[in-house]
């Protein structure tokens, strides 16, 4: 945990970040007055940046016996209707009176000149995310395969909340889901790319050409994988959170599994950018095809085009990883050093793979 501002992105005031060439992403005195306003904790702040994600910033902070964590988009300027911290924050507020096991959300801070952005506060649970490391309780052949079938598990129960009344029922429209993914993501290649990829066109077109119809309506959560699972810190495996829910929305479940499978480390399988848990090719573990046989078995959908939702969710990953990757060209994203260069041969890899599940061509991934 740290206690002093330690430059670029955390800094004691706003006054402290006028020489700065980008905005901080932490001001430790704004912060301490939204604690005060709260009632939360007493004296300095201490702080620690935590998750692996590479859109909004999470960070575990201590003041006295309080330790809490909040969550802030980006450095602006943000693209629209993207990291959305309130409505991520009401998101969770209402999945968390379905049973979903969510942090509690603490605060709420709509105004933006206090970060720069909006931000939440919301409770620190105490747990393990498996990411390029098994955790020593969960290491166990038994273990291993227990926490790729708690995965699906929770996909699962997920699926199963009703969407079509109450305060859920105003999160998204489900009639049209997929059409408009399609049509949204297309819409975002040429805003957020300096190159030109022809791959990205072609998938899709093909994409809007076989776009299948959805069997039923759902949360969608967006960005479902292991790497935002949280696990109970002992064996044996039992999930304690779900973590970021920026994308959620309401749509075709199926779009949790295409992306939770196309995602998926599995042994011999080549690697893509958002291979952030590495740990599933080791022994024990599920395949891809486990998790779908799994979750086939708890449902009455039929998967028979999955594959169509594994194209998307790789192809929608190859458009946001591409954006990514052009706001560190520009230099608006410092902290990507190491991720923001390595997509410029991550994005077509990404795309490849999507070419793929399509049953495209060679020719036609070009």
């Amino acid at each position: 945990m740290h206690g002093v501002p330690d430059g670029v992105e955390v800094v004691a005031s706003w006054d402290r970040a006028r020489h700065l060439d980008a905005p901080p992403l932490l001001v430790i005195d704004a912060v301490t007055a939204f604690f005060d306003v709260h009632n939360i904790g007493r004296g300095p702040l201490a702080w620690q940046r935590i998750g692996d994600g590479h859109s909004n910033v999470t960070y575990l902070i201590r003041r006295g016996g309080e330790r809490v964590v909040l969550r802030r988009g980006p450095r602006p300027p943000l693209p629209k209707s993207t990291h959305d911290m309130v409505r991520e924050a009401r998101v969770q507020e209402i999945l968390r009176r379905h049973g979903v096991p969510v942090s509690e959300i603490i605060a709420v801070c709509e105004d933006a000149s206090v970060l720069g952005v909006p931000f939440y506060l919301m409770s620190h649970v105490e747990g393990t995310v498996v990411t390029d490391t098994i955790p020593t309780h969960l290491s166990s052949i038994e273990q291993r395969g227990a926490t790729g079938r708690a995965v699906v598990d929770s996909l699962v129960g997920l699926h199963r909340i009703d969407v079509n009344g109450g305060e859920l029922a105003s999160f998204g429209r489900p009639d049209g889901y997929l059409r408009r993914q399609v049509e949204r993501f297309a819409g975002l290649w040429e805003t957020n790319t300096t190159r030109g990829l022809p791959a990205v066109e072609r998938i899709g077109d093909w994409l809007g050409r076989n776009l299948p119809s959805s069997q039923a309506a759902s949360v969608v959560h967006g960005d479902y994988r292991m790497g935002n699972l949280m696990f109970a810190s002992g064996a044996p495996a039992r999930l304690v959170a779900i973590l970021d829910w920026e994308m959620a929305t309401l749509g075709d479940p199926l779009a949790d599994l295409g992306y939770v499978t196309a995602t998926y480390a599995e042994a011999g399988a080549p690697a893509t950018p958002l291979e952030l848990t590495s740990v599933t090719r080791e022994p024990g573990y599920p395949s891809r095809l486990q998790l779908v046989d799994r979750y086939r078995s708890r449902t009455d959908l039929d998967l028979t085009a999955l594959p169509w939702y594994q194209a998307l969710a790789l192809w929608k990953a190859a458009i946001f990883c591409e954006a990514i990757h052009t706001r560190w060209l520009r230099g608006e994203r410092p902290e990507d050093r190491d991720f923001g260069p390595s997509l410029e041969a991550g994005v077509p890899r990404l795309l490849d793979m999507a070419a793929q599940y399509a049953g495209l061509t060679a020719a036609a991934r070009t």
